[in-house]
């Protein structure tokens, strides 16, 4: 049963000290709003894991709408959401976490990204059916695993040899056939699979890489963090089309690494 509301607890202060009459009044109170609490508790118990972070994906693009103008993950994203199962793609120690609306570690200094960052990125990106998507930093493999419900082709490079190693595991146990991955940097892109509808990098540059921009197709777009690695970070959308990247929000990502 959850506690009484705080102003219950302003009240106990108030007639602690008064007639029986009021005592007996003040122990109905109480009582009407313990139940009250116990009511508003159960309800999110009705929900799912998954349930629940979608309803808080969902709360948090209302609250970024100003900066993306989407007030709404549509229902391709969150199908393709609903269908991956994250507690698969975090540490065993965190499975109980899963479903939390914020970033895990999943070792090597890396981690799985915030739900409501996997969702944004993917949602601005226009995924569709018959589109080639370039993912760089595959982690876990979680976002890649999300996009491959979307698209036709999702390739993801990962430059931790022990992370893509355990990702391509992974992705091959669940049954995950239009993923593939690589070990590599990803700076470079992945030219012999180019062009690509679409580029995600997961990791934060002060600049966007050129050869990526390369592997775009004419009308392809490219969503990333741009900024400092211990400083001011933004998630951006980049146009081929028009040349142009669009700032979202500030975000906070682990940085690129490469020879570059």
């Amino acid at each position: 049963m959850g506690a009484p509301p705080r102003r219950v607890f302003d009240v106990i202060v108030q007639f602690v000290n008064g007639s029986k009459t009021m005592k007996r009044a003040f122990a109905l109170v109480l009582v009407a709003a313990a139940a009250s609490a116990s009511c508003s508790d159960e309800a999110p118990l009705t929900e799912t894991p998954m349930e629940r972070m979608m309803s808080e994906i969902q709360m948090d693009a209302r609250r970024t709408a100003s900066y993306t103008g989407i007030d709404r993950i549509g229902d391709a994203v969150v199908g393709a959401m609903h269908a991956t199962l994250r507690e698969e793609f975090v540490l065993p120690r965190n499975r109980s976490l899963a479903y939390a609306n914020h970033p895990l570690p999943i070792g090597h200094g890396q981690t799985i990204s915030q739900p409501f960052i996997v969702a944004i990125m993917t949602e601005v990106l226009n995924v569709e059916p018959h589109h080639k998507v370039l993912e760089i930093g595959t982690g876990s493999g979680y976002q890649a695993a999300v996009l491959s419900h979307l698209a036709a082709e999702v390739y993801t490079i990962e430059i931790v040899p022990e992370l893509a190693e355990t990702a391509t595991k992974r992705l091959q146990r669940l049954g995950y056939d239009n993923i593939f991955v690589r070990t590599g940097d990803g700076w470079y892109g992945w030219p012999d699979h180019a062009p690509f509808d679409g580029v995600i990098i997961t990791a934060v540059s002060d600049e966007i890489p050129p050869a990526l921009v390369d592997q775009l197709t004419d009308d392809g777009r490219l969503v990333m963090p741009l900024g400092d690695d211990d400083g001011f970070q933004e998630l951006v959308v980049y146009s081929k089309r028009t040349g142009i990247a669009t700032p979202l929000f500030p975000v906070r990502f682990v940085p690129l690494t490469g020879d570059h």
